[in-house]
């Protein structure tokens, strides 16, 4: 078998750290033809890298599907790419995946801590971060086998433990939590750092400010200030923004949820269209409110940023939504939020909902575990059951096409042969 220098701007032949060629083989045709690399399972392990974030690495760079969960090791991109090509495109992952930032040798360890990933290097000890602004690196976070959902419903548990035993009911164990989505809000809602868009630049830099200087962004939380916004609240928007167990400190006002959606409703129609709020002022408002990393902010700004040209805007407005989704709770209440706006705001774009999620997922607002997920059941948490019927059903084309186009499809390769 070939074998090349794990670093191929190294010529020298006796360089000690070799891995085999990339060999590919090209099947099917028309729309169903797909490159399998044979030999994945072995470059991978040459490189001390599971050969999911290596195909997975692949599909990104490539704009094409890329099967990492194969149950036959059957390595699979959608689309004719040659070995060479391939091979290219593993040097990226090599530069940004594997080699020591310091040392530039491939003998490092990943861990993953607060959702960053470091580099552990062996060889000089140097501990390095990884970018995590690649798209990759959102998908080894929310991957991880040593902690992920796992170690957060663990967390979850021990939390409700403790909150159980404050109350009195010393019989409580870990193991008794239910995982709702009501439980608490704080445990995983980190926001994402480092993206490559404006938005998130920016909103660190907020991050970083002890308060906002500009007067315009100055809230009065005093009580007859919010009884005098909740007084100015359009009806209809304060029954489109009811959320679930609102935080008591605003029972007797309009919650921070409300506020922030009545204000991009007001903005938008000061501008002249809610495409026209930008979005650096939604997260500063959100921010504002002390509600930028709460998972029923995600559910207020699909009902509210977008218009009836949603599926044209999405793109636009990822970078804002990628900064404020950072978790699988928040992915599952921009779904509810969406299916509000949908099928309560605007009924007329229910045909349109295989469009809208196709929108989120190719940019990685929800996961493919989520959206199979909310595909699975209908609910009336947002909207009744009978209108998240008719939205489910509508979305079974997008929900079909996501089953076949992630999974090495037996039945699509017999009709190729």
């Amino acid at each position: 078998m070939a074998t090349v220098n794990i670093r191929r701007d190294i010529t020298d032949p006796f360089y000690r750290y070799k891995m085999e060629k990339i060999q590919s083989k090209i099947e099917g045709k028309g729309n169903g033809i797909k490159t399998v690399i044979v030999n994945l399972n072995s470059v991978a392990q040459s490189l001390s890298r599971p050969p999911a974030y290596v195909i997975k690495y692949f599909g990104f760079e490539l704009g094409a599907q890329a099967n990492a969960k194969p149950t036959d090791e059957r390595w699979i991109i959608n689309g004719a790419h040659d070995a060479t090509k391939l091979q290219d495109y593993l040097d990226g992952f090599i530069s940004k995946f594997v080699l020591c930032k310091k040392c530039k040798n491939p003998e490092t360890d990943v861990s993953i801590k607060d959702d960053k990933i470091i580099l552990d290097c062996k060889a000089c000890g140097q501990r390095s971060d990884v970018d995590p602004r690649l798209k990759l690196s959102t998908f080894i976070v929310r991957n991880n086998p040593k902690g992920g959902k796992k170690e957060k419903k663990d967390k979850k548990a021990r939390r409700e433990a403790k909150k159980a035993q404050a109350n009195g009911d010393h019989d409580a164990s870990p193991g008794d939590s239910n995982g709702s989505e009501h439980d608490d809000e704080n445990g995983d809602d980190a926001l994402e750092a480092g993206s490559d868009d404006e938005v998130t630049r920016q909103a660190q830099a907020i991050e970083a400010e002890v308060e906002i200087k500009d007067d315009d962004w100055a809230v009065d939380v005093s009580e007859e200030a919010v009884k005098a916004r909740a007084k100015d609240l359009p009806s209809d928007l304060k029954r489109s923004l009811v959320l679930e167990d609102a935080d008591d400190n605003e029972a007797d006002g309009p919650s921070s949820y409300e506020q922030l959606g009545s204000w991009i409703v007001e903005t938008a129609a000061e501008k002249g269209g809610v495409a026209n709020v930008d979005d650096i002022d939604i997260y500063k408002k959100a921010k504002e409110f002390g509600i930028e990393s709460k998972h029923k902010t995600c559910a207020v700004l699909a009902q509210s940023i977008f218009d009836d040209k949603i599926v044209k805007q999405i793109g636009a407005r990822a970078g804002l939504l990628k900064t404020l989704i950072t978790s699988e709770r928040h992915e599952k209440a921009f779904l509810g939020g969406t299916e509000r706006f949908v099928g309560q705001d605007h009924p007329a774009l229910i045909a349109q909902i295989p469009a809208i999620l196709l929108g989120y997922y190719q940019n990685d607002l929800v996961s493919e575990e989520t959206l199979k997920a909310w595909g699975s059941k209908t609910s009336k948490k947002y909207v009744d059951i009978s209108t998240s019927k008719k939205i489910h059903k509508a979305a079974q084309p997008f929900l079909e096409w996501l089953e076949t186009a992630e999974s090495d499809d037996d039945e699509e390769s017999e009709d190729d042969e």
